[in-house]
């Protein structure tokens, strides 16, 4: 005889009531805070400085913004007396108002090895002007009017290692130039693979993705293909193969890039890998402008540039974006963040915000990277910003897809907030996991390929196998590409327990040369079982 169970009907309503109140399945892990409701201006460029503050600023031609210039002082020439550039205190969360002259909408920067942030380009007269910020607590912008060759709007910038930056391309400019210059006369080389690469009536190579490889050279990738370019030669010494597809992914059909963590071994990096993922499909940026927004492109090209015969590997993400970020965490994961599924970049051209991040695990197995995570509230659409902070939460501002700030009546308002996305290392129960660096001690100097001890604590249960070094440069971030980034994880051996309670000690080597990390700030993280410490500023040198 079949056994049988009876559950009593009064067990299955109540069954039924659990389920019928039951909340949906929470996504993978991250959580969202706000710090600010308003910053007074919309964060549409974004740098984090060597003294934990972001400098943040929009274009001076949006009206007047929702914070004023302090003292009742006014731009030059201008009845507009609001402020269009902010600095953010991450420790007291607070803004301060700064004056920029020029307009700074759509230009490029670079943190330079002193620590101050040189900007460059932008629109009107604001094209060839290059700006200083170098941070205190009553710093402001300096201006140098005609610091550029050429008009630099929609640009890409890279720091080098002979300490100046490299700005190449822009609208209507093919070509590339340093800054600082070494004489009134230095030469703007053109770069003929801007111009292959810009398609009529919708360019798509805009802010092109440039990476320095290794090596000196630069990895730039414009549309949909990508060159290995000695700058100083002005020579092409790879062409790599078109991603399958052929979709684009730069500037207006927006998608995003990394250069995947570079593991040091001994003098070298073995292996060099580039990931681009999201963007819009061919004809996207006309179909907009009609009314029609076609889907983003929910696919990632990963390509390994250090193979003698690289070639794309295709992957599929969870969820399409177009205007996303890609953000390298301390502990070698990418962050995708901000975005639509639907449009380009441009004006009211994106639909339908992605309001999910997405993380993505370089090392694990191939359809086990993604993962998507806990939602923000707030559309980040065109125009939105963001940059890692060294407590290792996520800062997310900005969002404006209108020719000036629009508050009401409008699809995507203009939004002035400030947020922090936290990671899931952070959540308390990793409390335990969690490093904590005792030395070296911050802004200490880091010299190239000398030996370094690293002495940290962790209360809980350590793994001595699963702790690493990392340094992160912080990057200056817009329009959906952060300019400098890099990951270096340094080589070392298995970290060892010393004198003291719960004290710690991994020994590691700086890294090689300028060519793998340029001379400048860098925060250093140590990671155990992928949860990584509070940073710590380092200066290479």
């Amino acid at each position: 005889m079949a056994l049988s169970t009876y559950i009593p009907y009064h067990h299955l309503l109540f069954l039924f009531l659990i389920f019928l109140h039951a909340q949906p399945c929470p996504a993978a892990g991250g959580s969202w805070s706000v710090l600010l409701p308003s910053i007074g201006i919309s964060a549409m460029h974004m740098q984090l400085l060597p003294n934990d503050r972001v400098v943040m600023y929009d274009r001076t031609d949006f009206g007047t913004s929702n914070i004023s210039l302090p003292e009742g002082i006014c731009r030059p020439n201008s009845t507009d007396c609001s402020a269009h550039s902010v600095e953010y205190d991450v420790a007291s969360n607070s803004v301060r108002p700064l004056m920029v002259l020029t307009n700074v909408w759509c230009s490029s920067g670079t943190l330079m090895r002193d620590g101050s942030l040189v900007q460059t380009g932008g629109f009107d007269d604001g094209y060839r002007v290059v700006r200083t910020y170098k941070s205190c607590d009553t710093c402001d912008w300096q201006e140098k009017p005609n610091g550029l060759s050429k008009s630099r709007w929609y640009a890409s910038n890279h720091l080098l290692p002979d300490g100046r930056q490299i700005i190449i391309g822009g609208r209507k400019a093919f070509n590339y130039e340093f800054y600082p210059k070494m004489s009134t006369s230095e030469s703007t080389p053109s770069l003929p693979f801007l111009v292959e690469t810009n398609d009529p009536q919708a360019e798509n190579n805009l802010y092109p993705f440039v990476f320095l490889y290794p090596d000196g050279n630069l990895f730039i990738f414009a549309n949909n293909r990508a060159i290995l370019f000695d700058y100083s030669k002005n020579l092409v010494l790879k062409t790599y193969p078109t991603m399958p597809g052929g979709q684009p992914r730069s500037y207006p059909s927006t998608g995003s890039a990394v250069l995947l963590p570079l593991r040091i071994e001994g003098e070298t990096v073995n292996e060099v890998e580039v990931l681009v993922c999201g963007g819009a499909p061919k004809g996207a940026f006309a179909n907009a402008n009609k009314g029609i927004f076609d889907g983003a492109l929910d696919t990632c090209g990963r390509i390994k540039i250090s193979d003698p015969n690289p070639q794309w590997f295709m992957e599929t993400m969870p969820l399409a974006r177009v205007m996303g970020d890609m953000l390298l965490l301390p502990n070698g994961h990418v962050l995708i963040i901000n975005g639509a599924s639907a449009g380009v970049a441009g004006w009211e051209l994106g639909r339908n915000p992605v309001l999910s991040p997405v993380a993505y695990r370089p090392d694990n197995q191939v359809g086990s990277r993604f993962e998507v995570q806990n939602p923000s509230t707030i559309p980040r659409v065109y125009h939105s910003t963001t940059v890692l902070l060294r407590d290792g939460r996520v800062l997310v501002g900005g969002s404006n897809p209108h020719d000036k700030y629009e508050f009401s009546n409008v699809l995507y308002p203009t939004e002035l907030s400030l947020e922090t996305f936290s990671p899931s290392y952070l959540d308390s129960n990793s409390s335990g996991l969690r490093p904590k660096i005792i030395l070296p001690v911050t802004n200490s100097r880091i010299r190239y390929g000398k030996q370094l001890v690293v002495v940290f604590t962790v209360s809980g249960v350590v793994d001595l196998s699963s702790v690493f070094v990392t340094m992160v440069a912080p990057s200056f971030n817009t329009h959906s590409f952060s300019m400098n980034q890099r990951l270096l994880v340094l080589d070392g051996g298995a970290a060892s327990k010393i004198i003291g309670r719960s004290r710690y000690q991994v020994v590691v080597r700086a890294p090689p040369s300028g060519n793998i990390a340029p001379a400048g700030n860098y925060l250093m993280f140590v990671v155990h079982k992928e949860i990584p410490s509070p940073g710590i500023w380092v200066q290479m040198q």
